[in-house]
């Protein structure tokens, strides 16, 4: 019961002073704004690229080439592939990208052939569309849900880049990433309209049987066309992602530190705040002391003071990070590969315990002022 008189006690406290209290929640909400969108970032990054057991997908490239528009494969390759053992499914795809650098607004159109999208669809879920719609027109497009609502666009909207319109036949949602940020063409209507010509693709998208038979069958497969005029290049698709995104990479980790920078600012802050209003309640606490309250109940009354300032502002800044990646669909392109920010459920709680926790400490140190002062010359204080 008396947890519920300290806590009531507290929030009378914090109404006192209304324009300090609502000054420090902006500034703790400030803070953890920047460190939960970062956190988003950071979060988004690793799902991008971090292989794991169950991956089962190599990329197959032109050897010593990047951008997509420099890696160009015969297409006859794809049979040469699904000989080799191990090899599940072979995917020809040509891409084509409306910019290779590196930047926040880039249409991805991903080729595949006709006849593979059935086996394909498994990658993804259909929001809206059929993949009938798909199938019937040569110029429809299955776009991804975050390119979808950036370009606000929807099924039977025309979506026109890099020199090449599509109608689009279906809006997609993928545990993938890198399919909510691209459009799935036909094979043979980008190769044309790229004007790349039939028989031509970017790259190959290789399913093998064992994820931990991946290096042998890479190794395999980059031996087989060693010596031809196209040599090849075979990594998981993770780690062709995470090379390929090396600068977004470094640009994302970089902001850890101002992430830390504004945890330490909050913790100043709140215990800033705490101090101040400590320091004009020296007589009330002697009162209080004097009426039978123990420093247990004093430090509780100020920790949760620290606690309500940390909770209140760390809900502000994470409704506002959490907002602005959801309705924003950001991501951040190079070299027709994204990573798409999304908002994990996961990452909005560390965010709320971490606002809170820091509130705790920030009241620890004011604490120890009002635990170890004399009743008496409190008593006196003006």
């Amino acid at each position: 019961m008396w947890i519920w008189n300290l806590l009531s006690l507290t929030f009378v406290q914090l109404r006192r002073h209304p324009v300090r209290s609502m000054l420090t929640l902006l500034g703790v909400m400030a803070g953890m704004f920047l460190f939960v969108t970062i956190e988003i970032m950071q979060n988004s990054l690793r799902r991008s690229t971090e292989i794991s057991a169950e991956d089962a997908t190599l990329v197959v490239y032109r050897q010593n080439r990047f951008c997509p528009f420099a890696s160009r494969l015969p297409q006859s390759y794809e049979h040469k592939i699904a000989k080799i053992p191990g090899v599940r499914e072979v995917y020809p795809i040509q891409i084509v990208v409306n910019n290779c650098a590196t930047s926040l607004d880039v249409v991805t159109f991903r080729g595949i052939p006709k006849g593979k999208m059935d086996s394909f669809q498994k990658n993804f879920t259909l929001l809206s569309g059929s993949i009938e719609s798909w199938k019937q027109r040569s110029d429809a497009a299955l776009v991804g849900r975050i390119l979808a609502e950036r370009r606000r666009i929807k099924v039977g909207d025309k979506l026109d880049a890099a020199g090449i319109t599509v109608s689009v036949a279906g809006i997609i949602e993928s545990d993938n990433l890198q399919n909510l940020n691209v459009g799935y063409l036909h094979l043979d209507y980008l190769q044309q309209a790229s004007r790349v010509g039939l028989g031509i693709v970017t790259q190959f998208n290789v399913l093998v049987d064992r994820p931990d038979q991946m290096e042998t069958i890479a190794h395999a497969i980059d031996d087989t066309f060693r010596y031809d005029q196209d040599p090849t290049s075979t990594r998981p698709e993770k780690a062709f992602i995470a090379q390929a995104i090396e600068e977004v990479t470094l640009l994302i980790h970089s902001g850890r530190h101002v992430g830390w920078a504004a945890l330490i600012t909050v913790f100043a802050l709140v215990s800033n705040t705490i101090l101040l209003s400590i320091r004009g309640r020296v007589r009330e606490y002697a009162v209080l002391q004097t009426l039978g309250y123990g420093n247990a109940h004093l430090l509780w009354m100020v920790v949760l003071e620290g606690m309500i300032l940390g909770m209140l502002g760390g809900l502000m800044g994470l409704l506002g990070s959490a907002s602005l990646v959801y309705f924003g669909n950001f991501s951040l392109s190079t070299d027709a590969l994204s990573v798409v920010f999304t908002v994990e459920p996961a990452i909005l709680v560390v965010g709320l315990v971490t606002s809170i926790l820091l509130g705790f400490l920030a009241g620890l140190i004011p604490t120890w002022c009002v635990t170890h002062q004399n009743i008496v010359d409190n008593l006196r204080a003006e």
